[in-house]
């Protein structure tokens, strides 16, 4: 489906009068989440702090264009779609992704947010699901977690792993029981694209009896790895 982007005279990374830089926004089916399936738009803001091996949206570091959260609230309504999912990037590298979501669940959006686990959590609008990394070692960025957000998790929220090989498997089998984390929220298992094999892994996910729902990005099987999908 379709992606679409705003001119606007760029002049400062804080934005203009409180525009969010945003790389892209479309309309396509959730490819992962609680909300697999849902037609579902998707705000990517531009920008991130961390340089995970696996990312599929480096697209995204740079580049990109401001918008007023008006004008992606018009955007975002133009597609006729209740769910929202605000992503990057790393959205809340930006402080104005607060009010955005927000602004998204103050207009009936059902909303979600993609986030790193790098950043506080801590402020984002209780009505937002949170779908919060915890990077393993494969990702080059385990240093980066932020562990004080695993307390603030709820149920309303879910946790993702992503996962490279077999040394990431059980390092997240070992956080699942360190932290007690199935108790907290739902807890997502997923695999690197064409690195894991999904067999593979949800094999261990059954012989190791977890209770974490194993995923893989629907996004990629219907349409491959293009930006805008």
């Amino acid at each position: 489906m379709s992606k679409t982007n705003h001119e606007s005279p760029i002049t400062n990374h804080a934005g203009p009068e409180g525009r969010l830089k945003l790389t892209e926004i479309f309309c396509s089916l959730q490819g992962e989440s609680r909300s697999v399936g849902w037609p579902t738009v998707f705000v990517r803001l531009t920008g991130c702090p961390l340089r995970c091996t696996w990312c599929d949206t480096t697209y995204s570091f740079q580049g990109g264009q401001w918008w007023s959260i008006e004008d992606i609230l018009s955007e975002v309504a133009r597609h006729g779609a209740r769910h929202v999912c605000v992503t990057g990037g790393e959205p809340l590298a930006q402080k104005r992704c607060l009010d955005l979501l927000t602004a998204l669940c103050d207009a009936g959006h059902e909303v979600s947010l993609e986030t790193s686990g790098a950043l506080d959590i801590g402020a984002v609008d209780p009505r937002v699901s949170r779908v919060m990394d915890l990077k393993a070692p494969g990702s080059g960025e385990i240093a980066r977690n932020r562990l004080e957000n695993i307390a603030l998790l709820t149920e309303h929220d879910q946790l993702k792993f992503v996962l490279a090989d077999r040394a990431d498997f059980d390092w997240a089998v070992g956080m699942l029981g360190e932290h007690r984390l199935t108790e907290r929220c739902e807890v997502l298992f997923s695999p690197v694209w064409e690195s894991l094999p999904p067999a593979e892994l949800a094999q261990w996910v059954l012989d190791a009896k977890l209770a974490v729902r194993m995923q893989v990005q629907l996004h990629k099987i219907l349409w491959g790895e293009s930006p805008g999908r």
